[in-house]
């Protein structure tokens, strides 16, 4: 239950109306009762409305979060902290402060930048009072001391910078308006505890001219974007054909090559027939020639030296064996090593390797350019 004392300090406690108007309200009812009472009575009644007035006077309970200003005849007395103080009646006066951190609105004003572009801005401001002294005897009202101040200060800063600077720089503008007003609040016992610009707004012009200029630079990118673009499609394109031309010249040059080989290999073979039937052919005279000696009626022969290389050569003709002077056996199929060097066999594979690994580099990737 609240104390009486405090419901009265709180109606008339530092308001010189309120405590007029129940002054009034006390002699009104003082004068509706008089004409019942007798003179006894009415200097008693009159003796307690003077005592209650003057405990109203008296009497003065500060709240927790505020302190109140005492002037006794006009003269500054001091401080009353939170809690229950007695005061001289009738010849004091209190003036209250609050201690919490409250906010100050900056209103809404026109600023011109430093590249004279029109625009609107407003902030606020959260300030506590620090000493209520100061804030008493140094400044009239501190709250519209401190509005009017961030106001101005507003306009300067603003004016410090270009329009695209106050659009992107909220807390260099919030640091600024703050350094700029401390000094002089801090003279008022008033501490500026954080200043926050909410809107910077150009005007309609400026705004449609820079919608224009942000459409205009979003144009330039995608045409910068879709240049790039067929740049590197067509160096890849250019880079496949040369790669498809490169590979069908390998594999032309690769088939020419077996192709040659091929016809080395048919003519070698169509020689080694032909050499074939011709040896053939001596062969039979040979023979023809030993068939007419042994019909001959003469008891004596002369051979010649070479008639032992004519049989061999008849035999293996007639068994169609490959045998060499060594005695070993050659496989079917296989050529000989004055063949093989003559048609270039060994060296196939070889050459088949280096079809496969191609002279020239492969290319190199085109590295993509970054719009601006």
């Amino acid at each position: 239950m609240e104390h009486p004392f405090y419901k009265l300090g709180k109606i008339s406690g530092g308001s010189g109306l309120l405590k007029l108007l129940f002054a009034v309200a006390a002699l009104l009812v003082f004068l509706f009762f008089l004409p019942t009472l007798n003179g006894v009575e009415i200097v008693g009644f009159l003796l307690l409305a003077l005592v209650v007035v003057a405990i109203n006077s008296a009497v003065e309970i500060v709240g927790a979060y505020e302190k109140r200003a005492l002037v006794v005849f006009g003269d500054f007395r001091g401080l009353l902290g939170p809690g229950l103080h007695f005061i001289p009646p009738f010849v004091s006066a209190t003036h209250s402060f609050d201690m919490r951190t409250h906010m100050l609105d900056v209103p809404k004003q026109e600023a011109i930048t430093e590249d004279n572009s029109p625009l609107m801005a407003d902030a606020v401001i959260y300030v506590r009072v620090t000493d209520a002294k100061k804030a008493y005897l140094e400044v009239d009202d501190y709250r519209r001391a401190v509005s009017n101040l961030g106001q101005t200060t507003l306009r300067a800063v603003l004016g410090d910078m270009s329009l695209d600077e106050t659009l992107s720089r909220r807390d260099e503008i919030n640091a600024r308006i703050r350094k700029e007003i401390d000094p002089p609040t801090d003279e008022w016992g008033v501490h500026v505890e954080s200043v926050e610009v909410q809107e910077v707004m150009p005007s309609p012009t400026v705004v449609e001219a820079m919608e224009q200029q942000t459409s205009a630079e979003r144009r330039r990118r995608a045409m910068i974007l879709e240049a790039q673009g067929e740049r590197h499609s067509a160096i890849e394109r250019a880079e496949g054909e040369k790669t498809s031309n490169i590979i069908r010249a390998q594999g032309k040059k690769q088939s020419d090559i077996i192709t040659a080989q091929g016809d080395a290999v048919a003519t070698t073979l169509r020689a080694k027939s032909a050499e074939a039937m011709g040896e053939r052919a001596v062969i039979e005279k040979g023979m023809e020639t030993l068939q007419a000696i042994g019909e001959g009626k003469s008891t004596k022969f002369v051979l010649p030296q070479e008639l032992t290389s004519t049989l061999g050569r008849y035999g293996k003709h007639l068994t169609g064996s490959d045998v060499r002077e060594d005695g070993a056996q050659l496989e079917s199929k296989e050529f000989d090593a004055e063949t093989k060097t003559l048609l270039g066999l060994d060296d196939i594979d070889e050459t088949l390797a280096e079809l496969e690994s191609p002279d020239e580099p492969e290319p190199k990737p085109v590295e993509p350019v970054e719009a601006e």
